[in-house]
């Protein structure tokens, strides 16, 4: 199982407009919520920083974003819990997707860029699902670029004669999400009208080795955990790695980045 890794919002946050637009796609194609207000509980909300989109789109909910990372839930805290503009109130509390359970009935549970951290994570969907309220919605995107070379060549380095030993077991391997129909399947069958599809979003990077430092927020904090001060040995090697698979332009840096997303509504 990968390490627990140890969050650094400063640095996922760098990024932060990119990260945010597939949680924007997503909320799009979530129906109107039957409660009023809506209760809604956002599963894996990491810093905070599109928990607040919510708030957006329902003025008036009550909405918890949960995640198991101190670090993360410090920053949410801090920056974002309170009433909202609309009458709302905004949340947060530790929790961790492997064993969560919706603690009252959801109108809306989201989750974005989270599930691929949680292992068998669609076997905790009938729970989620059973937790929605009649005509509720589970929402959710995941990375689709497991196989991509920012994360192959990551794994490549990991398993290395060098580094086998310590990291080995660290990353997560290609079949951390599921397929789109894989995905489909499982929705459908709890009883749900489902809507899932993958899109590969083009990012253009800008700055010295962009995608390192995107990665640094993300896929290697596994890495960055357990080699701790020791990790510039392995950065460096994956830096070269990296030049070369996602080469400057004179506009940027090209990071294709594919994610898959999923809608499912309870029957009302």
């Amino acid at each position: 199982m990968p390490a627990a890794p140890t969050w650094d919002p400063g640095q996922y946050l760098r990024h932060a407009g990119h990260r945010a637009r597939p949680f924007v796609d997503l909320l799009a194609r979530v129906p109107q919520l039957p409660g009023d207000p809506p209760r809604i509980a956002d599963l894996g909300c990491g810093p905070g920083n599109v928990t607040v989109l919510l708030a957006d789109r329902w003025p008036t909910a009550h909405i918890v974003g949960y995640d198991n990372s101190p670090e993360m839930l410090d920053k949410a805290l801090t920056e974002h819990e309170g009433p909202t503009p609309g009458g709302g109130r905004l949340d947060f509390s530790y929790a961790d997707a492997r064993t969560w359970a919706p603690p009252e009935p959801y109108d809306l549970i989201i989750s974005n860029a989270t599930l691929q951290w949680v292992p068998a994570h669609a076997d905790r969907f009938p729970g989620w699902i059973a937790g929605l309220a009649p005509g509720g919605t589970f929402a959710f995107q995941v990375p689709g670029n497991f196989d991509s070379p920012s994360h192959r060549l990551m794994r490549e380095l990991a398993h290395s004669a060098r580094w086998k030993a310590r990291l080995a077991d660290t990353l997560r391997h290609d079949d951390a999400v599921l397929t789109p129909g894989a995905y489909l399947e499982r929705l459908t069958d709890l009883g749900c009208t489902a809507d899932v599809w993958e899109t590969t979003y083009l990012h253009l990077l800008e700055g010295e080795d962009p995608v390192l430092d995107w990665v640094k927020g993300t896929g290697l904090r596994p890495i960055l955990t357990v080699l701790g001060e020791e990790a510039e040995e392995f950065l460096a090697d994956y830096r070269t790695a990296l030049r070369e698979a996602y080469p400057a332009t004179a506009h940027g840096t090209v990071f294709p980045f594919r994610r898959i997303f999923a809608v499912a509504t309870k029957e009302a």
